[in-house]
């Protein structure tokens, strides 16, 4: 059964919280001002409603916590690397970047009758802080007194991997040197990935 915004809302704060990590107060507070509670994680591609971003943010924390007692039994040398206090900064906060963008508008289609009806959408706004995406999250959060590790900062900062990146060669050579420093920065993008391509997708797979 799926869960309500205010049970995603309780397992949200209360895996953050238990992190006790310096900021995260105030963090949680910024959240709801800006909200990200309520906010959609896409404009349409994936948790496209109401609570979406809050759902895949947890979406993608409980992959990454399947993916490290996978990686542990393989590869017990990265244990140390992907605590579960980074796991769970690093999964629940990486989007952050998408609060406040999406803007509910009214578009236009067809219906069955092949007749034009308005329907309201949401559409991507990012005048008010375009910053990009990886590092509008680190920004945020460290404006408002979060306390990340630099590994915290790389995973967040990469997390949309070949999306993120430039032609520039710097790019890739940053991109190819965080995900080389921690294995933080392919864990997450593995689990958000796998969130958002499998388990939120809304379409039948054919085999």
């Amino acid at each position: 059964m799926k869960k309500t915004i205010d049970e995603m809302l309780k397992e949200f704060t209360d895996v953050l919280t238990v992190t006790h990590r310096k900021g995260i107060e105030n963090v949680l507070a910024e959240l709801d001002k800006i909200g990200f509670f309520k906010a959609p994680a896409s404009s349409m591609f994936h948790c496209d409603y109401e609570g979406g971003l809050l759902e895949h943010s947890l979406n993608v924390y409980h992959q990454m916590m399947r993916l490290r007692r996978v990686e542990f039994e393989m590869h017990p040398d990265v244990v140390g690397c992907v605590t579960n206090e980074s796991t769970a900064i690093v999964a629940l906060l990486h989007d952050v970047c998408k609060a406040e963008i999406y803007k509910k508008v009214e578009k236009f289609r067809k219906d069955k009758d092949n007749k034009w009806e308005k329907y309201l959408a949401w559409k991507a706004d990012h005048s008010q802080l375009p910053l990009g995406h990886g590092e509008k999250s680190v920004i945020r959060l460290l404006r408002w007194g979060l306390e990340l590790t630099d590994e915290e900062i790389l995973a967040i900062r990469w997390h949309m991997a070949k999306w993120d990146l430039s032609d520039y060669n710097d790019a890739k050579q940053g991109f190819n040197a965080a995900c080389d420093k921690t294995p933080l920065v392919s864990m997450l993008i593995a689990a958000d990935g796998l969130a958002s391509r499998i388990a939120e997708r809304t379409e039948t797979v054919t085999p």
